[in-house]
């Protein structure tokens, strides 16, 4: 966190008949990556629109340093008053200059003569990318980044991001995004904002540590408030300790499905399923596809049985979507034969969300306007299942059109869900999901007893869910590996062979390559790299608690306006420290490497 370049005080916005939220401060540093987190329809995309000065507020006081420029990445620009993309990025009383444009174009691969109305998710997405970069921002608001960007471009994102030296707060539904890059975050949490200064790796402790509070501090309210807290600790900490437990489970399933392959190769959430007799539910023998002279997969073969949980992954054009056509039986294979049980019956979501039209209302799509749902043969009160994938009852009559595009996918789920089925097939199911409904999302899987189909380019969710990882690279040749994103990550750039590196090692260290060097005849560290070793983890673990002390002062909301000194001494130590922090663990890497490898 640095000195602030970009505030709001007492913010307020009305919505409907009511506030949105009100009474908010928060703040901006000039280096700050900010996490921004919160549930679907709590107002993350209205609040980095008032951040950028784009909706004027019913309370409030917006304050930025002279010279600051603020650019909002957006979920979903319009477009349609472009003929290309490269009108819509050069658009804009601030239109960047077209060679700025054209060099973040290069950069990320996008062609910006694209006609609008034809191109991809993927490329408005990179050409809205493109646009914001050009643009040369101070503070960049990005909302949902990643949506729509394959794996190469989200890799790219992140190194750009890791390089930009102004700040940044992002909503994102990829833990691994925003793991990898946020130092702070915001909650925006029941109309409350908070702030601390952990990075969206220690999110979860700490919203478990506030809830703890809160239930401590319910014990002296009402018995209708205690029950709603104790719904919220109940239902988002127990559910993150279950899922370890499936996790666990999920190893298993790998390590025996890894053992098949062979080297070569708290929401009441549920989904019935039919009674499947056959284990083998898909087979594909020698599957060829070809498109023109391109060929998009070949000589593919692998055995789908009950239970398996298959991710798709690869960057866009590779064929990820052929290869999901082909194995359920929608689209036919040039060469090769695809079997499909009998008894097979899917529930396909795609990330077109082609199911909802904006006009008509939650119970129309849930309950065909009535008051009662079949789910799974059960009938449900159309209030009561709303509740289950965290929706208001009172939206049951609000318009498909009025609903965050995170409560839409949502409302897709529980519309699919109440179905019978024996095979799960997703189309990104990830995008604008928040992380509690992505939390649900991966217990049905977990749970689920027949056969799920995944294509995602969500790195976290599918190394939470999949069994399988089906990886294509665009020469036609289909990857399948045992595991998740991880373990296909792995096997695409593996580690060196040990011989190659104890010689690169011994090279570095200036051993001779020779039998004769026994252990008596190494070299060892000096006494100072020794000692070193020694004693920075001690060192590590005292500037790790200076860092934690300093955060936990900083986490006051009222520190900033109170004593703004002591606000800014802080903010200061806590750079110099994580600085110190920081070459103390890279000294002990390096230490401990040449150890490692003058012991090898």
């Amino acid at each position: 966190m640095s000195a602030p370049v970009l505030a709001y005080e007492n913010l307020g916005l009305i919505q409907g008949s009511g506030w949105l939220f009100r009474n908010l401060d928060l703040f901006v540093g000039a280096r700050d990556r900010l996490a921004l987190i919160g549930r679907n329809g709590a107002g993350k995309t209205t609040l980095l629109k008032c951040l950028a000065g784009l909706i004027e507020t019913d309370e409030g006081r917006r304050t930025i340093q002279p010279g600051t420029k603020v650019v909002l990445l957006e979920q979903d620009p319009d477009l349609s008053a472009f003929a290309t993309l490269r009108d819509f990025a050069l658009s804009g009383p601030d239109a960047p200059a077209a060679h700025e444009v054209e060099a973040a174009a290069t950069q990320i691969g996008l062609d910006l003569d694209r006609p609008a109305s034809t191109s991809s998710g993927g490329e408005r997405r990179r050409a809205a990318i493109a646009r914001a970069i050009a643009m040369d921002p101070d503070v960049l608001l990005l909302d949902e980044p990643t949506n729509h960007l394959d794996l190469a471009g989200i890799e790219w994102l992140e190194d750009w991001l890791s390089r930009y030296t102004g700040a940044f707060i992002a909503i994102s539904h990829d833990r691994t995004f925003l793991t990898r890059l946020t130092r702070s975050t915001f909650w925006l949490d029941r109309g409350q904002i908070r702030r601390a200064e952990v990075g969206y790796g220690g999110f979860e402790a700490w919203t478990e540590k506030v809830y703890e509070e809160e239930a401590r501090n319910a014990e002296r309210l009402d018995a209708r408030l205690k029950l709603e807290l104790h719904w919220l600790q109940r239902g988002v900490t127990a559910r993150r300790r279950r899922n370890q437990g499936r996790l666990e489970k999920l190893n298993q399933m790998r390590a025996a499905r890894a053992a098949m392959l062979g080297p070569a190769g708290t929401a009441k959430l549920g989904l019935a399923t039919d009674d499947v007799r056959t284990k083998m539910v898909i087979e594909a023998k020698d599957v060829s596809k070809r498109f023109g002279d391109r060929t998009i997969i070949k000589d593919f073969f692998l055995r789908i049985q009950r239970g398996d949980r298959i991710g798709v992954v690869g960057a866009n054009g590779t064929g990820k979507t052929t290869l999901l056509r082909l194995l359920t039986g929608e689209l036919a294979p040039d060469e090769g034969a695809i079997a499909q049980a009998k008894t097979l019956s899917g529930v396909v979501i795609d990330q077109q969300r082609r199911l909802l039209d904006p006009d008509k209302t939650v119970r129309d799509v849930l309950a065909d306007g009535g008051d009662w749902i079949e789910v799974r043969d059960v009938k449900k009160h159309i209030q009561g299942y709303l509740k289950e994938f965290l929706f208001e009852p009172g939206l049951v009559d609000a318009k498909i059109g009025s609903l965050s595009g995170g409560e839409r996918s949502r409302l897709l789920l529980a519309r699919e869900f109440a179905r019978r089925s024996n095979l799960l097939v997703f189309d990104e199911p990830t995008n604008d999901l928040d992380m509690e409904t992505l939390d649900l999302l991966q217990e049905v899987i977990a749970d689920y007893d027949g056969t799920v189909l995944i294509v995602s380019h969500d790195r976290d969710f599918l190394d939470r869910t999949v069994t399988i990882t089906l990886g294509l690279d665009g020469s036609g040749r289909v990857d399948i590996v045992a595991g998740g994103y991880e373990d296909w990550q792995r096997k695409r750039t593996p580690a060196r062979a040990p011989a190659k590196a104890g010689a690169q090692a011994a090279k570095q260290s200036g051993l001779p390559l020779s039998r004769e060097n026994n252990a008596s005849k190494r070299p060892k560290l000096s006494y100072k790299d020794q000692r070193d070793l020694d004693l920075l983890p001690t060192r590590i673990e005292e500037l790790e608690a200076q860092i934690a002390r300093d955060e936990a002062a900083l986490a006051d909301p009222d520190l900033f306006m109170a004593d703004n000194a002591r606000f800014r001494a802080l903010t200061e130590a806590v750079e110099q420290t994580r600085a110190a922090r920081d070459a103390a663990e890279l000294r002990w890497l390096e230490l401990a490497e040449r150890a490692e490898a003058l012991a090898g």
